[in-house]
């Protein structure tokens, strides 16, 4: 689907395509540069080569997944490769992929700022963003002026403020929590203003009261896979009312009450006020305190953490959300996947074992 996708966007409007490893990038550049961003993230499944092999058994498997697929001829499609510095394992993989994986595609380095925000972090944010718009433009062939990128933040705020309307008014919305994920994850690989056509006419199907009545459940970790943990929680009673994967609820741009002029300022001031994330070094404190809010709002009753096995950004703050969460009197799970393409029947049984324990616990049984 999406080779094809990335053909169709060729063809008639002369796109070039980016495919971007996790997690955090300055999607509006990609956009006003014309270029069409798709994403990497694995992909699931099997490692699709042997070329994963390359790498020690304790590296992710999006990495590992991700330097296979690129060595087995995946990206044949598209025209560069974007590695945002998400973790060393992504990094490394810029190096690792044109070695290893026989990548003949420009390799595009992206360096964003970690923890809070400081003056030196905004200035070398904004040096870095600069540097990424000129290699966009040698990609492209179309140097993005600052109008356009003003255009292309816009796009991409609206396509955010539709994302985070349907996350917050789950309730009301007629579509399973796999339905909804599997529209929202589209954004992946669309065209932007062909996601925001979608999002919108997913926004109309908005009921005036709730049509949704499941246990109410809060998930934070990387990315939603396999799916079909979605249809194990929904099966047994579940909803996801609070989003906290990276993929998903973390990348969701706020906007600013007074953006600066500039728009390369403007990117770089909205990094600093997106939801806390370790891939970016944020503080625990003030990751908690966002967890707290998305919980309170979505009137959640317990709390899964989905993390990828060896993801050493996500593990970090595993022990203080559990801790966090038990002493508030939230049930808490921690399931750990390889980026599998299927849910194993363990990870099934303990997802509904935890449901019914929600619901026990809130007398819904």
């Amino acid at each position: 689907m999406r080779a094809s996708y990335i053909r169709e966007q060729r063809e008639r409007f002369g796109r070039r395509a980016v495919a971007v490893l996790p997690v955090h990038y300055p999607k509006p550049l990609l956009t006003a540069a014309g270029l069409l961003a798709v994403e990497l993230w694995g992909p699931p499944g099997p490692p699709r080569g042997s070329d994963a092999g390359r790498l020690q058994p304790y590296v992710c498997a999006i990495v590992r997944n991700a330097l296979a697929f690129m060595a087995s001829g995946g990206l044949a499609a598209v025209d560069g490769v974007l590695f945002p510095h998400t973790c060393d394992s992504i990094q490394g993989l810029a190096t690792l992929a044109p070695d290893f994986g026989g990548l003949d595609k420009p390799a595009l380095r992206y360096q964003h700022a970690r923890g809070e925000r400081r003056p030196s972090a905004v200035a070398f944010l904004v040096d870095e963003l600069r540097l990424l718009a000129d290699a966009l433009a040698a990609l492209s062939g179309r140097a993005p002026d600052g109008a356009a990128i003003d255009a292309a933040i816009e796009l991409h705020l609206r396509i955010d403020d539709r994302r985070r309307a349907l996350l917050r008014e789950r309730r009301r919305l007629p579509h399973t929590d796999r339905e909804l994920y599997a529209l929202l994850r589209r954004g992946e690989y669309l065209w932007p203003a062909d996601h925001l056509a979608e999002l919108e006419a997913a926004a109309a199907q908005l009921q005036p009261a709730p049509v949704q009545r499941g246990t109410p459940i809060m998930i934070t970790g990387y990315v939603p896979e396999p799916a079909a943990l979605l249809d194990v929680l929904g099966a047994a009673g579940a909803l996801v009312v609070a989003d906290d994967y990276a993929g998903i609820g973390r990348r969701l741009l706020p906007r600013l009450a007074a953006p600066p002029s500039d728009p390369f300022a403007h990117l770089a001031e909205l990094a600093f006020v997106t939801p806390p994330c370790p891939t970016r070094g944020d503080s625990q404190a003030r990751r908690l305190r966002h967890l707290d809010a998305l919980f309170d709002q979505g009137q959640a009753a317990g709390v899964i953490i989905h993390v990828v096995k060896f993801c050493e950004p996500e593990l970090f703050d595993v022990p203080a959300i559990h801790q966090h969460f038990a002493a508030r009197g939230a049930p808490v799970l921690v399931i750990e996947g390889e980026l599998e393409s299927e849910l194993s029947g363990q990870a099934a049984t303990r997802l509904e074992a935890f449901v019914e324990m929600v619901q026990q616990a809130r007398g819904t049984a």
